[in-house]
């Protein structure tokens, strides 16, 4: 650059051009990152949201404390849903979550904690904060419900590959920004000599007509002598880099939805093979989650005597199939005898009826008893 400063030197008015700002950076994108984590596992977090956890006993919903807690209200300041929406956002984004019970019979999900793990004896949890308010009291193992993910090619993944593809995605962008971008040149009269005031002006005037090219679809400019604007068309922008753009978001959201099981038709909307994707999608990566908390409720509301005895936590209204979709499968189911209407209530996440008909097996499209049937002569007739 050495050249540049002995040809402005020949001309002591010029040497001022130097200090003018004639280039605009772009703000790095950092947010790719957020845009495939966020839609991923929000899509699972809704889905787990409609979850109904049901207390069962001697076949019977038991409707008390624990009851109102997983299914309407968990604590003060969120319902049901939004709780369950953001255990399942920490589960996957942070690989565990944690849960305790407070004094006042709240459910909190923790923002932080540290776990201290024992060979023989329960881990014990301590420093548990939520929002700005730290528990000074530690919590065991066997007081909370903790779940973990185990799911280390999400992190290796996006710790690896994020910084290659924000790079290649900022690029993208500026590339497809220059290609359609205004271009400018600026003529001015070398032989009026201007001192530091008068170049400040000058570069204040050059940024009110950059921005007003930038920022308005219809901009007017004053003429002054001695200042000439020219405008450099560019024509070869097509259209082709934003299509790149949205391939590359695409990309990245296909890979996280295929760590974490979602089809990828799912999370884009698209209605080809649908119901291929959803049973897919329930059974490898819903299936595996509502499993996980399932075990933990039990583990941790039930006492063991009573979950011997018939007691159960049941997550329902997820992973069961539409009874109306499949009508016509129910009624095989019953009228072969190979179950009874309540088993096959059960089947498709209804509770069983008092009626104790609906335990008999039957047979044939009158559904008529298993044991009375018809056909043939009687009495050697």
């Amino acid at each position: 650059m050495a050249w540049i400063s002995d040809i402005l030197k020949r001309n002591s008015e010029l040497e001022w051009m130097l200090d003018l700002d004639l280039t605009y950076e772009t703000s790095q994108r950092a947010y790719l990152k957020k845009i495939a984590l966020e839609t991923c596992i929000n899509f699972i977090g809704r889905t787990i949201s409609q979850s109904d956890f049901r207390i069962m006993k001697d076949g019977k919903r038991r409707l008390d404390d624990w009851h109102y807690l997983l299914n309407v209200r968990p604590n003060t300041d969120q319902s049901a849903a939004d709780f369950w929406q953001k255990f399942i956002h920490e589960l996957i984004y942070e690989n565990e979550v944690l849960v305790i019970l407070t004094d006042n019979n709240d459910l909190l999900i923790a923002d932080s904690f540290t776990r201290v793990e024992y060979a023989i004896y329960p881990d014990i949890f301590k420093d548990v904060t939520v929002k700005d308010y730290t528990f000074q009291r530690s919590f065991r193992m066997n007081e909370v419900l903790y779940i973990t993910y185990n799911n280390e090619k999400l992190t290796k993944f996006m710790d690896g590959i994020f910084s290659d593809f924000a790079d290649l995605f900022s690029r993208m962008i500026e590339t497809s920004m220059r290609a359609n971008q205004i271009r400018g040149t600026v003529s001015i009269d070398s032989t009026t000599s201007l001192d530091e005031n008068s170049r400040t002006k000058l570069q204040s005037f050059i940024d009110k007509l950059f921005n007003a090219f930038k920022k308005n679809s219809v901009a007017i400019v004053p003429k002054l002598k001695g200042f000439e604007y020219n405008e450099v068309s560019n024509g070869s922008y097509n259209g082709k880099s934003i299509e790149e753009l949205t391939k590359l978001k695409k990309s990245l959201i296909d890979d996280v939805a295929d760590i974490l099981g979602i089809p990828n038709a799912l999370i884009h909307g698209e209605l080809s093979d649908y119901e291929t994707a959803i049973k897919a999608y329930v059974k490898f990566c819903i299936g595996p989650l509502v499993k996980k908390i399932q075990d933990e409720l039990n583990a941790k509301l039930i006492e063991k005597d009573e979950y011997l005895g018939g007691s159960r936590i049941e997550v329902k209204g997820v992973t069961e199939k539409d009874l109306i979709d499949h009508a016509e499968a129910v009624d095989k189911l019953v009228a072969s005898g190979a179950f009874t209407r309540n088993e096959v209530r059960e089947l498709f996440g209804a509770e069983r009826s008092d009626n104790p008909a609906l335990d008999e097996f039957v047979i044939t499209k009158n559904y008529q008893s298993a044991g009375a049937v018809e056909g043939g002569e009687k009495d050697g007739k």
